[in-house]
C-alpha cells in the first residue's frame, strides 16, 4: 500500500470532500494560493477550487469561527483552520457559546455542520503561547465533538467523517505529526467516531494515549518488551464521543493502566479517563492508575527545558514498570 504523510492525508480528505460536495469550503489565515496553510495542509486546493472556496481571512480567529458558524447554519459545510490551537482561545465564545449550543437552543431546527482544524502540542520550540494542548477544554463542552487522529490513515478517514457530520467538530492535530508517513489506501474510506483502535496487543498493562503520544507509547512498548513486559496500546481516536467500552475492556484484560497525554496533568484528558476507569472498572485493577502528562507549567521556549516537560519514552516506561512491579 502507498505511504503518504499526515499532512498529505488531510489534504486528500479536503480535496475529496470538496469535490464530492460543493457546499464544503475552507477558510482561515494563509490557507490560499500564496502560503497554502501554515503546515501546507491546504496546498494546491485554491488552484483547483478557486478563491471562493479556499478563502484567506483577516487575522481574527473570532471572525473566522463566527463566519463559519453563520455559513454552517445557512446550509454550507465550512472547514475553518486556526493556525495554532492556542489561538482558539480568541474564539472561545463563538466555539463554546454559539457553535456548541445553537442546535440545542433552537430545538433541533438548525444544524451546525462545521469543522475547526487546528494544531496543538509542543516540541518545536515556539514557546508558551503556541505550544499548549487544550483537548480537555473542549471535552467539557456539550455539543462539540473532539477528534484526535494520530496517524495519516486516521487523519484522512476521520476528517472525511467530520466534514459529513451535522455537528461542530474540533479536529485537533499535532504539529509533529504532519511529516509522519504511513500507509493510507487510495480507495475512499471513513472512520466512525467513538471507536478506539488497539495499536498494539498486549496482556500485562494498558497504555491509553492520544495524538503524538501514541507514537511515544509504541516506542516505549518496544523497549519494555525487552524487559518481558507485554504492553497493549489503545488510541481513543475521538475524545467526544469516547469509546468507553474499548478502554474498559482493555483494562479488564490487563489489570493495569497508564494514561499518556501531552496536556497539563490537572483536570486533563488523563484525569477524565482515569475517573471513568475508576468508576466502571475499579475491581479489575491490580495496581493504581498512573497518568503521564506535562507538569502544570507553561511550555518553555528553551529546547532543553521544553523536552524536559514533554512526556517521553523514559517517563512512560518508568510508569509502566511501576504499575507492573
Amino acid at each position: 500500500m502507498r505511504q503518504i504523510t499526515y499532512a498529505e492525508a488531510l489534504n486528500e480528505a479536503l480535496h475529496e470532500e470538496m469535490e464530492r460536495d460543493e457546499k464544503v469550503f475552507i477558510l482561515g489565515e494563509d490557507v490560499g494560493r500564496f502560503w497554502q496553510g501554515a503546515f501546507k495542509v491546504t496546498k494546491g486546493l485554491a488552484e483547483v477550487f478557486g478563491n471562493e472556496r479556499v478563502r484567506d481571512t483577516p487575522i481574527s480567529e473570532s471572525a473566522i469561527i463566527g463566519v463559519a458558524i453563520g455559513a454552517a447554519i445557512t446550509g454550507m459545510r465550512p472547514v475553518a483552520e486556526i493556525m495554532f490551537g492556542d489561538l482558539t482561545t480568541l474564539a472561545m465564545d463563538q466555539i463554546v457559546n454559539q457553535a456548541a449550543k445553537l442546535r440545542y437552543m433552537f430545538g433541533g431546527q438548525t444544524k451546525v455542520p462545521m469543522v475547526v482544524r487546528t494544531p496543538f502540542g509542543a516540541g518545536v520550540s515556539i514557546a508558551a503561547h503556541l505550544s499548549q494542548s487544550f483537548e480537555a477544554w473542549f471535552m467539557h463542552v456539550p455539543g462539540l465533538k473532539v477528534v484526535v487522529p494520530s496517524t495519516p490513515y486516521e487523519a484522512k478517514g476521520l476528517l472525511k467523517t467530520a466534514i459529513r457530520d451535522d455537528n461542530p467538530i474540533m479536529f485537533l492535530e499535532h504539529k509533529l505529526l504532519y511529516p509522519i508517513k504511513k500507509e493510507v489506501p487510495k480507495e475512499e474510506y471513513l472512520i466512525p467516531f467513538g471507536k478506539a483502535d488497539i495499536k498494539r496487543e498486549g496482556k500485562d498493562v494498558t497504555i491509553i494515549s492520544t495524538l503524538f503520544m501514541v507514537h511515544k507509547a509504541l516506542a516505549a512498548s518496544e523497549i519494555l518488551a525487552n524487559d518481558g513486559i507485554d504492553v497493549e496500546v489503545v488510541d481513543p481516536r475521538t475524545l467526544l464521543p469516547l469509546d468507553k467500552n474499548a478502554l474498559i475492556n482493555s483494562v479488564k484484560k490487563t489489570g493495569r493502566v497508564v494514561i499518556v497525554s501531552e496536556d497539563c496533568k490537572t483536570a486533563g484528558v488523563g484525569a477524565e479517563i482515569a475517573a471513568l476507569i475508576a468508576e466502571e472498572a475499579l475491581d479489575y485493577l491490580d495496581a493504581p492508575i498512573i497518568r503521564v502528562s506535562e507538569p502544570d507549567t507553561p511550555i518553555p521556549f528553551s529546547p532543553i527545558l521544553e523536552q524536559f516537560v514533554i512526556p517521553d519514552e523514559r517517563r512512560i516506561s518508568n510508569a509502566v514498570k511501576k504499575v507492573v512491579h
